[in-house]
């Protein structure tokens, strides 16, 4: 996981963080088949609701589906 500063705090850095390794754990990682993935937060992550990283996270791990479907 890779969560740059974009100017903004430690604080709200690992908040970001935090977030993003619960919706991984609870979203990505039960549905998605074994593989290595990066996830990079953007600028905008830092603005988003929880709910807003959850919309991403998902639409993520049905491309990570689609993808290994093939």
């Amino acid at each position: 996981m890779i969560v740059p500063r974009h100017r903004n705090t430690a604080v709200a850095r690992n908040r970001l963080k935090r977030r993003l390794r619960e919706l991984v754990r609870t979203q990505l990682l039960p549905s998605a088949p074994p593989a290595d993935v990066v996830i990079r937060a953007r600028r905008e992550a830092y603005e988003a609701t929880f709910d807003m990283l959850a919309a991403d996270i998902a639409r993520a791990a049905s491309q990570l589906e689609r993808l290994f479907r093939s």
